[in-house]
């Protein structure tokens, strides 16, 4: 029921999943069981592919995460978290408040041990083809030292597990390749990074190398990565209302990707975008199949214990 277009959307969208995924995978459905039905029927889709689970109350876009999470347990994000807790689900993905979606993977799966703050990533598609990740692109908008410190190792992880990225090299993003360039935070974040040895740090990287070779697994905080994030969006969009074709601009367009893993907690949880196409779905639920099975918790979990 989340998203802007849903539940038309989201149900067409796993329709399409559904032709792309293996024999033995299972797509579960949770929401308005009768106007699921509906879009099925209309669809053409015979009920039986997916799993149905009734969810009798929405949390809506607008309203207040932590309060519309624990006034509508029968909600479908509500519903779906209980079911990824308790094992019924490999991945839960929702484009629906990405509010709720948080409070759901901080409070109901929680954070993996020792991890201070979860985090989202967002692809940055590369020059030669390729994919890294920045992080964080919006949970985090103040970040400590030891805070960036950890999404360097979590990102490394993702590098390694999802994107299949040997020894990833990871870079603190600043405005100056010079270890004393940037602010207090970058600065005393870059003493912690270049003392370790459990990732493989290459320095600084300035806005202008986030798309080329410099580095797999690019580290910020929240506030500075939704603006990064936001700013390709908008310039995406852009190159589309020209009418401006290229294939590796099309990389930019946010349907490619679905959604993004909330990192660093108990489960596997994706977070799409409100305004979800079919397509944007589809890939989101492509997506939460590659994060499962790359078995990243267990990976962190190893990395912080």
């Amino acid at each position: 029921m989340g998203g802007d277009y849903a539940p038309d959307s989201t149900v067409v969208g796993a329709i399409q999943a559904l032709s792309e995924l293996e024999e033995d995978d299972k797509i579960v459905l949770i929401g308005d069981e009768t106007k699921i039905k509906e879009i099925l029927e209309k669809e053409g889709q015979d009920h039986d592919a997916f799993d149905i689970v009734h969810a009798s109350e929405v949390i809506e876009m607008e309203e207040h995460p932590a309060r519309a999470f624990s006034r509508k347990p029968n909600s479908s994000i509500a519903i779906g978290f209980a079911m990824l807790r308790s094992g019924k689900l490999d991945a839960f993905s929702s484009a629906g408040n990405s509010g709720a979606m948080l409070v759901g993977s901080m409070h109901i799966v929680r954070s993996v041990p020792g991890v201070i703050r979860p985090m989202i990533a967002s692809d940055l598609p590369k020059e030669d083809g390729g994919n890294g990740i920045i992080l964080d692109v919006g949970i985090n908008a103040d970040c400590k030292p030891d805070v960036l410190y950890q999404f360097a190792v979590v990102g490394s992880l993702y590098a390694e597990h999802v994107l299949g990225i040997k020894n990833p090299k990871v870079a603190l993003l600043n405005i100056g390749e010079e270890k004393e360039k940037g602010n207090l935070l970058t600065q005393a974040t870059y003493r912690l990074m270049d003392e370790t040895n459990e990732f493989n740090f290459v320095g600084n990287v300035e806005g202008r190398d986030l798309f080329d070779n410099s580095a797999d697994v690019v580290v910020c905080d929240g506030f500075t990565g939704n603006v990064v994030l936001k700013e390709a969006e908008a310039f995406f969009k852009l190159i589309s209302k020209r009418g401006l074709v290229d294939d590796y601009f099309s990389r930019f367009n946010y349907e490619n990707y679905g959604g993004t893993p909330v990192l660093g907690v108990n489960a596997n949880v994706l977070i799409g975008h409100g305004i979800s196409s079919p397509k944007a779905i589809k890939n989101m639920i492509l997506a939460s199949k590659t994060v499962t099975l790359a078995n990243l918790p267990s990976k962190i979990k190893e990395a912080f214990n």
